[in-house]
């Protein structure tokens, strides 16, 4: 819908931008949705940067995104989730489980194949 936005309505001088983000620790929300921690712990493992993101990580984006250095940018969706969107989204996830013995034996193996 940003970019549908931004396409119509930039000639009048608008911009639309989207942030998508992962999960921002505040004690609110998790002392309410994760009362636990445990949420917070196995988040941590789908997310490369391997923690979750600041609110002042997200409010300094923002700030960005409505100053004027921003101002060519339009119809844009930034996923802010510290890489756990492009992680998640493969059919090798489960790659990221393998010992470093385990990555050996891949290894191994691949180089017996032929055109390897």
């Amino acid at each position: 819908m940003d970019r549908s936005l931004a396409s119509e309505w930039g000639r009048y001088g608008m911009r639309f931008n989207n942030i998508a983000p992962g999960p921002i620790y505040t004690k609110g929300a998790f002392s309410r949705l994760d009362p636990t921690g445990s949420f917070s712990a196995s988040s941590k493992n789908r997310i490369p940067v391997g923690r979750m993101g600041e609110i002042g990580e997200i409010s300094n984006l923002a700030a960005y995104l409505v100053s004027g250095y921003s101002s060519w940018l339009s119809g844009a969706v930034i996923h802010f989730d510290g890489g756990e969107l492009p992680f998640m989204a493969g059919e090798f996830n489960f790659l990221s489980e393998l010992t470093p013995d385990q990555w050996d034996q891949m290894e191994q193996a691949i180089r017996k194949t032929k055109g390897s």
